[in-house]
């Protein structure tokens, strides 16, 4: 009997070590990394990805959501985003980039410093596109002092 049950329990062993191996990720080693910047400009207008290298002087590729969709309403939406995402992504796929550093930038000045609705929207696409995600950054421009806001001295009268 104890040859019997050895028998049985030896595939079903070797199979739990086959399916261990299938589990595992394959890691890709291909030469040297290529690393870049995506800057992220959302306002409550539009959102622009702008990819470069890593000095930000040279050009990997360009999308606004105004591109993706037809109706003005919609240039600033998540979906327009993460459409100009992927195209950045396929473009900076294409030139062998492997990672990249994100910078979001909101409209600034004097009202609110929130980015609009399609820089959220904009990172998940660019996270999900199969890079190295080195840090995220809000360069966000913020007034050391500025111009007087509208209302007059006494504020705004309703």
């Amino acid at each position: 009997m104890s040859e019997v049950e050895a028998e049985i329990e030896k595939p079903i062993e070797e199979e739990k070590h086959e399916v261990q191996a299938k589990s595992r990720p394959e890691t890709k080693s291909e030469g040297p990394e290529k690393w870049g910047i995506a800057h992220i400009y959302s306002s409550y207008n539009n959102t622009i990805i702008h990819m470069t290298d890593l000095t930000g002087g040279e050009t990997v590729s360009i999308s606004s959501g105004g591109v993706h969709v037809n109706a003005d309403r919609y240039e600033s939406s998540p979906f327009a985003a993460m459409k100009a995402a992927n195209a950045v992504v396929e473009v900076a796929h294409t030139k062998g980039f492997t990672g990249f550093h994100i910078r979001v930038r909101a409209v600034g000045g004097v009202g609110s410093r929130v980015p609009g609705p399609g820089a959220q929207a904009a990172i998940r696409a660019l996270a999900r596109g199969g890079f190295k995600i080195g840090r995220i950054d809000d360069v966000t421009p913020i007034p050391h002092d500025t111009t007087r806001k509208k209302g007059g001295k006494r504020g705004r009268r309703v």
